[in-house]
């Protein structure tokens, strides 16, 4: 089973964006000698936990910082940008380091409406066209607009080979049917959605159809479907610590839910937070969205749930209430999947 990482560079309280963006990079250097397969960056806007809007541009810094993993967007928030310019600058990527590039594409606004706002330059993105967007994204990767394409002449820069891996990212059966129906790899957000993933997944395995990645020849993008199941993890030397350090992300949850903007909290800070009867009974609902315990007790849980979804990858995403914590959760997992670093 291949094993991935998901990173949203969480910024922790008492630390600056630029160290959560130095602790990323530390981490993908890591990932890379553990012997995970990907590592991808999201997109987030305007909140206080989270430290990366522009996941290409640091995209570019971990694929020098790497020799063997590869690297992507988990994901581009597409109905902001030109589908265009997208594939530029993922050309240009794939130029850098061929072979090892991935985009991840979502429909998202990754942030409040004001911010979404702002970031569209003053609309909010229109996810009504997402899907003439992405399949106009795949045709200016692979070269493969219609004829009667207003921009079918205009050259993709750098030209090239290869083309980056190209995912759909979804918490709902939306973006799995779409994938299947543009032939496209699949990831869908346990850490979202805890309900219901399995069948939009098989959903997307079943209803898969290839399509055409060169207008002269009848080769596919994608042959058959790739699914990937992205979960929340944190993994500790046993249950019990792995519950206490859990602690900070039930904390921060619930930031989310009061609409609190602010850093991750530390083990310290959560600890010190005495939590509601309402409060626990929100922290318990949100708990299935998590695996949480020992080397032994998350790989269980993780293949358990990858038959489930018959997902070809797990992808890991991982937030405690510090880094070194947060590091140490992917070598255990690393050593419990027998990773070939």
């Amino acid at each position: 089973m291949k094993l991935s990482v998901l990173d949203q560079s969480p910024i922790i309280s008492g630390h600056s964006a630029a160290q959560a963006i130095e602790e990323t990079i530390k981490l993908a250097r890591r990932a890379d000698e553990l012997g995970y397969h990907r590592y991808w960056l999201a997109e987030h806007h305007a909140i206080a936990a989270l430290a990366d809007p522009c996941p290409e541009i640091l995209l570019a810094r971990l694929g020098a910082e790497t020799k063997r993993i590869r690297v992507g967007t988990g994901g581009v928030l597409l109905p902001y940008y030109s589908a265009f310019k997208v594939a530029e600058i993922f050309r240009m990527l794939e130029a850098l380091y061929p072979g090892r590039i991935d985009l991840g594409i979502g429909r998202a606004p990754g942030g409040d409406q004001r911010t979404a706002r702002a970031v569209g330059g003053g609309h909010f993105p229109d996810a009504e066209q997402f899907p003439q967007q992405v399949w106009e994204l795949i045709g200016y990767l692979d070269g493969t607009l219609p004829e009667d394409h207003p921009n079918r002449r205009v050259r993709v820069q750098p030209e090239g080979r290869s083309a980056p891996e190209l995912w759909l990212l979804g918490s709902s059966d939306y973006s799995g049917l779409l994938a299947a129906q543009l032939g496209v790899r699949f990831s869908f957000a346990h850490f979202i959605n805890a309900q219901g993933g399995d069948l939009v997944t098989r959903a997307y395995q079943e209803r898969f159809q290839p399509r055409d990645a060169h207008s002269s020849g009848p080769t596919p993008r994608e042959a058959q479907p790739h699914s990937a199941l992205c979960c929340f993890v944190i993994c500790a030397a046993t249950d019990d610590e792995a519950e206490r350090r859990a602690r900070v992300v039930d904390l921060r949850r619930l930031h989310m839910a009061l609409n609190q903007d602010l850093p991750v909290p530390t083990l310290a800070e959560a600890e010190q937070r005495a939590f509601s009867k309402e409060e626990l009974q929100y922290i318990r609902g949100q708990r299935p969205r998590a695996i949480i315990g020992s080397p032994q007790t998350c790989r269980d849980k993780l293949l358990d749930l990858a038959g489930k979804f018959s997902a070809d990858e797990l992808m890991v995403l991982t937030i405690t209430g510090d880094y070194a914590t947060r590091l140490e959760s992917y070598e255990l997992l690393a050593q419990a999947f027998a990773l070939a670093g």
